[in-house]
């Protein structure tokens, strides 16, 4: 408690010095970096102890402990009483040995990646880098090793921005149920693992205005701890998880920026954060919709983030994984509305990428390699798109198949030339476009340079151009992916 409570100052002399102070009025200077509006694509990577019984998802550590569910049950069957083996004995058993920081980072390059974002610690407690603030991390614990900083290390040196998210605040309550029958779970102390493991209902915990009474004590942890992490490993964004929202969490949160954010004047390095459900003030940080989209362009630069798999963010032996291709339409729709796409992939606990993870990655870095042009250092155009299908506003809106029609198109802009993205290319190669039509009123009735699809330059090609719709017929092009076609505006 002694370090805690020394970091709390240095925090405070920090903003004492810096030009933003905890206050919204002061953090409304923030502005979010052009860099990260620029990159589009991250990965975001969940892996850790969580990851050794892989089964469910990466909340195992609450629902083994959770009476009468499957997973409850899975535990007993496969590990035994949960007296005698609890979630703290997997620790031992995630080894690591096969972790290649160096082959993870070429893996992202190849996948078109411009920002990795691995989970520094998620709600189980334990720590994937190294900490002065806690034993219960995989230097002293696990692996025995600084994966964070070793992950940090290979990816800057391939020039990808280094990132990370912290999912501390809900381990507040998170092994709580293991209090509540027999089990390794007891009045834990504040050096062990399961602390604090307090009993919230959820009527409490899903309270609407976020009201509810959290332990000074674990908040200045949760502070210090995460000032800690931007110490030591400088991510140029830090994502937090949803429960951060709670109203107690408002100081701590402003406090926390003001501190990051003096820490990057510092550094000389423009940062972001990452939030959910309105956390932090307008503008102040960057939104996050976990698992989602909108329906419509944001004025202001957004995130969405979703996994591999449709069931887990971390690996499990039944991982039911998104198609490539459903990955890149939601790619194309999200910056088409002002967003970048955080793709989540979960290690094995021996440290490898499993193969399907790969295959997906590898996949959208090859699209990426033909059409990025039209993703990267492109904003919104007038419209995000036109067609039938719409995508719906919201959070876990992502896990089934939008259906795009020959008619759907998504649009992004850059230097005069504006991107349409053929959500479905035509077996006859015919597509026309609606918004480009010479006299549609309020969206683009100016001059049309010249026409080319990114990838098949040189393949047989014209446009006739009507009052109703642009027509592009190229019947030697043939994809299962989304097409680009760039038209260069006069």
């Amino acid at each position: 408690m002694k370090k805690v409570k020394a970091y709390l100052k240095t925090i405070d002399e920090v903003i004492e010095k810096g030009r933003f102070k905890d206050s919204w009025d002061s953090l409304k200077q923030i502005t979010t970096p052009e860099w990260y509006k620029n990159s589009k694509f991250g990965i975001f990577i969940h892996w850790g102890v969580y990851s050794v019984p892989a089964y469910c998802d990466e909340w195992y550590s609450r629902k083994m402990y959770q009476e009468g569910t499957h997973v409850f049950l899975h535990h007993e069957k496969t590990y035994g009483k949960h007296s005698n083996f609890g979630y703290k004995d997997f620790i031992p058993m995630f080894k690591a040995e096969k972790f290649n920081a160096e082959d993870w980072a070429q893996l992202f390059v190849q996948a078109g990646a411009k920002y990795v974002m691995p989970v520094a610690e998620h709600h189980d407690g334990f720590q994937m880098y190294d900490s002065d603030l806690s034993v219960n991390n995989a230097v002293q614990m696990g692996p025995k090793q600084d994966v964070l900083g070793e992950l940090k290390k290979a990816v800057e040196a391939k020039g990808i921005v280094f990132a990370a998210s912290s999912h501390r605040v809900e381990h507040y309550w998170f092994m709580s149920p293991g209090q509540l029958f027999e089990s390794d779970i007891s009045n834990p102390a504040r050096d062990d693992i399961y602390w604090p493991s307090v009993v919230m209902p959820d009527s409490v915990r899903y309270e609407a205005e976020g009201i509810v009474d959290v332990a000074p004590e674990f908040l200045e942890d949760w502070l210090a701890r995460t000032c800690e992490l931007v110490d030591e490993y400088r991510p140029k964004i830090v994502y937090f998880d949803w429960w951060i929202h709670v109203e107690c969490m408002k100081p701590y949160l402003k406090k926390f920026a003001a501190y990051y954010h003096n820490r990057a004047d510092e550094w000389g390095e423009a940062v972001a954060i990452n939030y959910k459900h309105d956390a932090f003030m307008h503008q102040t940080a960057v939104a996050d919709i976990e698992r989602g989209q909108l329906s419509g362009i944001s004025p202001d630069f957004w995130q969405s983030d979703t996994s591999v798999a449709n069931n887990s963010w971390c690996y499990t032996e039944n991982n039911e994984y998104k198609k490539p291709r459903d990955i890149i339409c939601i790619l194309i729709d999200v910056v088409s509305k002002n967003g970048a796409l955080l793709l989540n992939i979960g290690p094995k606990a021996d440290g490898t990428i499993p193969d399907k993870d790969r295959e997906i990655l590898t996949e959208i870095g090859t699209w990426l390699k033909q059409n990025g042009e039209g993703i990267y250092n492109t904003t919104y155009w007038k419209r995000f798109g036109e067609g039938p299908t719409q995508t719906p506003d919201g959070f876990f809106t992502d896990s089934r198949s939008m259906n795009y029609t020959a008619e759907d198109f998504r649009f992004t802009y850059s230097n005069g030339n504006l991107y349409a993205f053929a959500m479905n290319w035509p077996s006859d190669g015919v597509v026309r476009i609606k918004s480009l039509g010479n006299y549609i009123k309020g969206v683009y009735c100016g001059l049309v340079k010249n026409v080319s699809i990114l990838g098949f330059e040189g393949k047989d090609m014209r446009i006739v151009r009507c009052n109703d719709h642009l027509t592009v017929i190229a019947p030697d092009v043939q994809s299962k992916y989304p097409v680009c076609i760039k038209i260069a505006l006069g």
